[in-house]
């Protein structure tokens, strides 16, 4: 896959601010059908860093109520990228 098509966009909250600048951790949204070779490859090929480990996880949709029922949410994949300590990803 291409890189670009990997990674989707990078997550802006505030808990992953936090780990990006306490453990140098960034968490990306990703194709539903990357792994974490794939999340590697294209993070050295987009960012020029260091990878050391990559988690990958499956966030399910909440359903809502609506008036014929429940509505399912869409499920998000994410990644949980651990850069070298003396790199740095700029996301501003």
């Amino acid at each position: 896959m291409i890189a670009t098509e990997v990674i989707r966009r990078p997550l802006i909250t505030e808990k992953a601010n936090g780990a990006a600048s306490d453990t140098n951790r960034y968490t990306f949204e990703i194709d539903h059908r990357a792994n974490k070779t794939d999340v590697k490859t294209a993070i050295v090929a987009l960012y020029k860093v260091r990878v050391l480990g990559v988690s990958v996880m499956n966030r399910k949709g909440e359903a809502r109520r609506g008036k014929f029922g429940t509505i399912p949410g869409s499920t998000v994949k994410r990644a949980v990228v651990r850069v070298h300590p003396e790199d740095r990803i700029e996301l501003f």
